[in-house]
């Protein structure tokens, strides 16, 4: 069975800079990332923007995030007038800067290999009557194909309450009309089906399975839309997930929480532990329950977890069965030593790899610390990448936090994969990679590309905004 691949959209992170939002959304557990263009994250007008994509995408690929481009900025284009213009303006003018915009994102995502650009029809202006506007909105996404058609990016055309296509009936009547192109998928929010279609969410995953190329996911009511947190609206979300991989849905199911992000990682973290909820394995529900009851049982779960729920998913799981374990910070951290110590390479980057999500909880702080001493001593990268992760950016000491980035440098590990680089880098780690590059030079032996961004004073990337 296909273990879904969760995502967070960045918009539910907009008080923080992207490559803070990207650490999070991966540090939480998530593989995937819907990244809205936006002036706050990543400003499509912004200068030197194949620099900033080309580090974003390396970021991307180091955290191990799949990626979709989302258009929905409230005021990118205008700072006035929200989600304006849009393909069905009045204007030419207002339609032209829209189409503009999304070209501009479709090289945005191809530069990023993302799996699709997701948009939408937008409002028609007063005056203007549905057939006409439905004309505009013709013109505008033929174009759109014919572009992603050229760039080799698939489109994911979302039903929006309120807007003129707003459900699927309107989906498939606009993709007809356009001659059904294959560049021209489906994007499907599940809290949309909720409030306004007339089959259930599952039904509506069912009936859009042909096209589908992005899922949005967060809870709703019927008739009110409003994007909930899990639990807060009335979809039964394991019906819903267990459709997605009935039809064999292979792209990301990302959250859309738009109006969370004072609550951000908070937020995030509920949600991916809803999700995994909602589509667990029997197994999985079973072994989470008998943890809770009895903590020593983990001993004997977690070892198995990958074999009785696949191998894809085997990693997820554990994190499950791990924010499953009671009791206070050092017996949390106890345990986890213990799996640690007695589990073979898989198990102990599932327990690296959950740090972040336990320690947001209140769950470890910073007792777990030896661990991530211990698997920086070793020499096999994939430890020694989960080693680097946020938990180690919150709580290594800056001496021994230096030390396990330049350990990475040592081991070719790039260094797109250290959290917290941003933050942490002070002048000694600056000397630190000048004095390797300078070593590397004289013996003759190339320096490492992502070094030597990070020494060359010309670099203007948001790393030395500290210096």
């Amino acid at each position: 069975m296909t273990a879904l691949r969760f995502g967070y959209g960045t918009n539910g992170l907009g008080d923080h800079r992207l490559d803070e939002a990207l650490e999070v959304i991966a540090g939480l557990g998530y593989t995937g990332v819907a990244l809205t263009l936006d002036r706050g994250h990543l400003d499509p007008y912004t200068p030197g923007m194949s620099r900033r994509l080309a580090r974003t995408r390396r970021r991307l690929t180091a955290l191990g995030l799949g990626v979709v481009v989302e258009t929905g900025g409230r005021y990118v284009l205008d700072p006035w007038r929200k989600h304006s213009p849009t393909l069905v303006a009045c204007e030419p003018e207002g339609r032209a800067r829209r189409l503009g915009f999304l070209r501009r994102a479709i090289g945005i995502a191809a530069d990023l290999e993302a799996e699709a650009v997701s948009f939408w029809s937008g409002v028609p202006e007063p005056g203007m009557g549905h057939d006409e506007a439905f004309r505009h909105l013709e013109e505008g996404c033929a174009a759109v194909v014919e572009t992603a058609g050229l760039a080799g990016v698939r489109l994911g055309f979302e039903p929006e309450p309120g807007m003129l296509v707003a459900d699927l009936d309107g989906y498939e009547r606009l993709r007809g009309a356009l001659g059904n192109p294959e560049a021209f998928g489906l994007t499907l929010d599940i809290g949309h089906c909720q409030c306004l279609e007339p089959l259930p969410p599952a039904e509506c995953v069912r009936r859009a399975a042909p096209w589908l190329v992005n899922v949005q996911i967060e809870d709703m009511r019927r008739g009110v839309h409003e994007h909930l947190e899990f639990g807060q609206g009335e979809i039964d979300f394991p019906p819903v997930l267990a459709a997605l991989t009935d039809i064999g849905y292979r792209g990301l199911v990302s959250v859309e929480l738009p109006r969370h992000g004072h609550s951000g990682p908070l937020t995030a973290g509920r949600s991916l532990k809803a999700l995994r909820a909602a589509s667990a394995h029997p197994w999985t529900a079973d072994a989470v329950r008998r943890v809770r009851a009895d903590p020593r049982a983990l001993t004997t779960l977690f070892p198995v977890a990958a074999r009785r729920t696949g191998a894809e998913a085997g990693e997820a799981v554990r994190a499950q069965l791990l924010g499953a374990l009671p009791g206070s910070a050092p017996e949390r951290a106890a345990a986890l030593e213990g799996l640690y110590r007695q589990g073979d390479t898989a198990e102990r980057l599932a327990v690296l790899r959950a740090l972040p999500l336990l320690d947001q909880e209140g769950g470890v702080g910073p007792a777990a610390l030896p661990l991530i001493a211990d698997a920086l001593r070793t020499h096999d990268a994939r430890l020694v990448t989960a080693a680097v992760g946020p938990y180690a950016a919150r709580y290594l000491d800056q001496p021994g936090w230096r030390q396990a980035v330049l350990k990475c440098v040592f081991m070719d590990i790039p260094l797109d994969a250290v959290a917290g680089l941003a933050r942490r880098t002070d002048p000694e780690l600056v000397r630190m990679f000048r004095a390797f590059a300078a070593e590397r030079t004289a013996a003759g032996r190339p320096v490492p590309d992502d070094l030597l961004t990070r020494i060359d004073p010309q670099d203007t990337g948001e790393h030395h905004a500290h210096l």
